[in-house]
């Protein structure tokens, strides 16, 4: 019996041990009413299933901006983040002037954003122009939306003097637009986002469509940006297709993760991929194809050998 009880105190002692081994990574996401949340959270999930030896946690943040200096700095070890905000952080340029955040890697892209404008259905706001003098959010400060917001308002020659910018996440300007505290918000997330899925269903709304010169504009400034139709039927109320912007999010890391991790956490991406649309659709669009067409930045070293296995036609600016 103490032989048993001496082999029984082992066995819980190597449990405890190898529970302690597990190395937890922090995967940066956005606000909880984003896409950013629930795909991070799966990729969380995926790889404590997935990759041996390795548990994860996703992490509520201010999104895009944030997540750029949380990788860099070491505190996050996965984050996603749009386009064109990876790109000015990897270059040192636009909101990252003269901060050149050279050690960024790209795992993939992971899905397009759409730029998404609501107002409610009994507003007189049906363009751009028409914010003008009108309480707007622009997102939450810090975020890609926010830079997306305003780039293409600028493009278009509009600016943050020409109506009250108001700087609040998804869940605060669906309350804002619901209570009448603001006329219009923006969302740059991937569709269907569940702060405007649940706004249009307590009441009317109605998303503004971007004219082809308006797309035009902001493409002209902004490489990144790429025309995009939101569907009919995708939120309540939403009878026509309405035709906007979108910009490819980015699963970013440091150049200083380990290589095969990296390579692991690429190919789980790309060969479980069914696991992650299951938790939100806009994982649709995670494929080899479009993270090698959009990626703005090079590969990490371990997921530019997946790519490479499996025969991806990648371009110079993604190699190291």
């Amino acid at each position: 019996m103490r032989a048993m009880k001496l082999a029984l105190a082992a066995s819980l002692l190597i449990g405890a041990q190898a529970a302690v081994a597990q190395q937890q990574l922090s995967v940066a996401t956005g606000g909880t009413g984003g896409t950013y949340y629930p795909i991070g959270g799966g990729l969380a999930e995926m790889i404590k299933k997935h990759i041996d030896g390795y548990d994860a946690v996703a992490e509520v943040t201010g999104a895009s901006v944030e997540n750029m200096g949380l990788v860099w700095r070491g505190d996050s070890d996965l984050a996603l983040a749009l386009a064109d905000t990876v790109y000015q952080g990897y270059t040192g340029t636009g909101a990252f002037e003269g901060r050149e955040l050279d050690n960024i890697r790209a795992i993939a892209s992971v899905y397009p954003n759409a730029v998404q404008i609501v107002t409610m259905a009994d507003s007189d706001i049906e363009s751009l122009e028409d914010l003008k003098g009108k309480v707007v959010s622009v997102g939450a400060p810090g975020s890609g939306t926010e830079l997306n917001a305003k780039a293409l308002l600028e493009s278009n020659g509009i600016t943050y003097d020409d109506f009250d910018a108001r700087r609040l996440n998804f869940n605060e300007t669906a309350d804002a637009l619901r209570n009448g505290d603001i006329d219009a918000g923006f969302w740059s997330v991937g569709p269907p986002t569940s702060s405007i899925l649940n706004l249009a269903t307590t009441n009317d709304v109605r998303l503004i469509g971007l004219s082809d010169e308006e797309i035009a504009n902001a493409q002209k400034d902004e490489p990144v940006f790429a025309a995009y139709e939101l569907k009919a039927n995708l939120y309540e109320g939403m009878d026509e297709p309405v035709q906007t912007i979108s910009i490819p999010n980015v699963l970013i890391t440091s150049s200083e993760m380990d290589d095969e991790l990296a390579y692991q956490l690429t190919k789980m991406l790309f060969e479980k991929t069914d696991e992650l649309i299951a938790i939100h659709p806009a994982a649709n669009d995670t494929t080899v194809e479009f993270s090698t067409a959009s990626t703005p930045i090079p590969f990490h070293d371990g997921a530019l050998r997946y790519y490479e296995e499996v025969g991806a036609d990648i371009q110079d600016k993604q190699r190291p």
